[in-house]
């Protein structure tokens, strides 16, 4: 089954990391040829993936009039990594995972991955259910960033907790009514950060399992940050208290 993902960056990454995911490239025939549309063009023809140039109409029926940069690429699904494979791959000191407990809007899932990316995490874990998957939304807001870094999806948030727990990781919820700052805590040794939906935040039963419930301090009087937000604000703490250190 193939799907259609568009934007510049995220069809790039795709070439770059997996480009046996690629079916056809389709470039809007009145997109100005610039750098990275060039750069595009020599890639694809460097893999043998085949381009088309067609017009901005067939890629905004495609993209439903979305912010396509005028260009759209025909891939194959993300395959999603097994948890137990991925734990029993990571041999190394101070890993840190993101664990995602009913993020349901794309564009929230697509920057966190992103922010993952950037600070140099080594999964992401993912619901089963009442979660955003990675679709184009997704790979759009994450400029490509969800070909860099296994996605894990699980049946049970609580069971893969379980799991991360018997790999000597400490589990690090985020939640407004947490006992203890995020900076306020150490985040040493093996972490998983775990970050709760938009409506409801963590659930109770992953609370449980958490062995820390940290809050960001909110000045003011309005409820709180952008999941995604408060996501790069606890992830690059641990990437600060690490460099320090």
């Amino acid at each position: 089954m193939q799907e259609n993902i568009y934007g510049r960056n995220a069809i790039q990454e795709v070439i770059k990391s997996t480009p046996e995911r690629i079916n056809k490239i389709l470039i809007s025939s009145t997109v100005k040829k610039d750098k990275k549309i060039n750069e595009i063009i020599n890639q694809a023809k460097q893999e043998g993936i085949l381009f088309q140039f067609v017009p901005t109409q067939k890629l905004d029926t495609l993209t439903e009039n979305k912010p396509h940069q005028g260009i759209v690429a025909s891939i194959s699904p993300i395959v999603y990594a097994d948890l137990d494979d991925f734990l029993n791959g990571l041999n190394k000191e101070n890993a840190l995972v993101v664990i995602l407990d009913g993020v349901e809007d794309p564009h929230n899932l697509g920057s966190i991955i992103r922010t993952a990316v950037c600070a140099g995490a080594d999964g992401i874990i993912i619901p089963s259910r009442r979660s955003a998957t990675v679709n184009a939304t997704v790979q759009k807001a994450s400029a490509g960033a969800v070909n860099l870094i296994p996605i894990i999806k699980v049946n049970n948030i609580v069971n893969a907790i379980e799991k991360l727990k018997e790999k000597s990781f400490w589990v690090f919820g985020a939640d407004a009514h947490g006992e203890q700052n995020y900076y306020g805590v150490g985040y040493s040794g093996n972490c998983a950060i775990v970050l709760g939906g938009e409506n409801c935040g963590i659930s109770k039963l992953v609370g449980c399992k958490c062995d820390y419930l940290v809050k960001i301090p909110m000045l003011s009087d309005f409820n709180s940050l952008n999941v995604a937000n408060a996501g790069s604000i606890i992830i690059y703490e641990v990437i600060k208290q690490r460099m320090v250190k």
